[in-house]
């Protein structure tokens, strides 16, 4: 749950972690444990964390077995796409392309809402913040962009790219705040935290770096990795990082003291995805191996 307020005139957020919540967690009790451990929830306040908490548990409830069938096929681009990325609604999504371009499609109909041009090369990175509106062009990369992302309340942007840089933004005004540099190669992915407030990048160099958002210092070095790591992923906790290689391995890190604490092996290529679960208790691997491995 997500707590805005503001102080001293400023606009603040506060975020309520309900990674316990389960289809029998008692919500009465556990909205007077939050109300305890949270000034901001006053006693005016309960019933509506009340609400949001009971609409929480029934999404949880809801029959998980469903089964897809193929809705529609669009012909979306002239040239092969690279990403897409549906809002958190999905009532829509975005596609980017080898044409140079993004679209962005309502999801019911198929029908194309908006293509998006200006972009003098690939699209590689593409997502949506919320709410969204407002529109910039982010320069200062001098070559290309590897990963874009939102932080978790949508105030900042981070960017990786080949120039062996990070950079972020400031994403109300579309301004350049900090640049993160350290790596000797391309990077090749970058993420924050569900907090936002680190920053983890994965590098051609075999090496992943942690960075303080507030202070934009390296806090670690993630060094083990024997090819360079493609994808780099927190946990929800924040403590613990998840890194693919070209090694064909995936390897757990302390995201403190930059330790690692386990290597997953098995695929016999290089993996280019993986993923943390919801709970962090369970870890998916994508390979060119053109297999995927779940570990528990």
């Amino acid at each position: 749950i997500m707590l805005e307020y503001e102080k001293s005139g400023e606009l603040k957020t506060r975020s309520i972690d309900l990674l316990e919540l389960s289809p029998s967690t008692d919500v009465s009790a556990l909205v007077e444990e939050i109300k305890r451990a949270e000034p901001l929830i006053t006693a005016s306040r309960r019933e509506q964390v009340s609400l949001l908490v009971q609409r929480l548990q029934e999404k949880l409830r809801e029959n998980s077995n469903h089964s897809f069938y193929l809705f529609k096929v669009l012909r979306a681009h002239i040239l092969p796409l690279t990403n897409v990325a549906l809002n958190k609604s999905g009532s829509c999504f975005i596609t980017g392309s080898y044409d140079r371009t993004c679209k962005l499609w309502d999801t019911a109909s198929g029908e194309e809402l908006h293509t998006l041009e200006g972009h003098r090369n690939v699209v590689y990175a593409i997502a949506f913040n919320n709410p969204y509106g407002k529109v910039f062009t982010l320069i200062g990369h001098c070559a290309e962009i590897s990963s874009a992302l939102f932080s978790w309340d949508c105030s900042m942007i981070l960017t990786g790219s080949m120039d062996k840089t990070c950079m972020l933004w400031d994403a109300t005004n579309g301004k350049c705040v900090a640049t993160l540099t350290g790596h000797d190669d391309e990077i090749l992915d970058s993420c924050f935290d569900y907090t936002g407030k680190l920053i983890a990048t994965a590098s051609a160099d075999g090496t992943a770096r942690v960075y303080c958002a507030a202070t934009r210092k390296c806090i670690t070095k993630l060094e083990g990795h024997e090819g360079e790591i493609s994808k780099i992923s927190f946990n929800p906790q924040g403590n613990r990082l998840l890194t693919g290689s070209s090694d064909k391995t995936a390897r757990i890190w302390d995201a403190q003291t930059g330790q690692c604490l386990q290597v997953l092996q098995g695929h016999t290529d290089e993996i280019f995805s993986c993923a943390f679960n919801y709970k962090g208790n369970i870890v998916i691997t994508g390979s060119k191996d053109n297999t995927c491995r779940i570990w528990r």
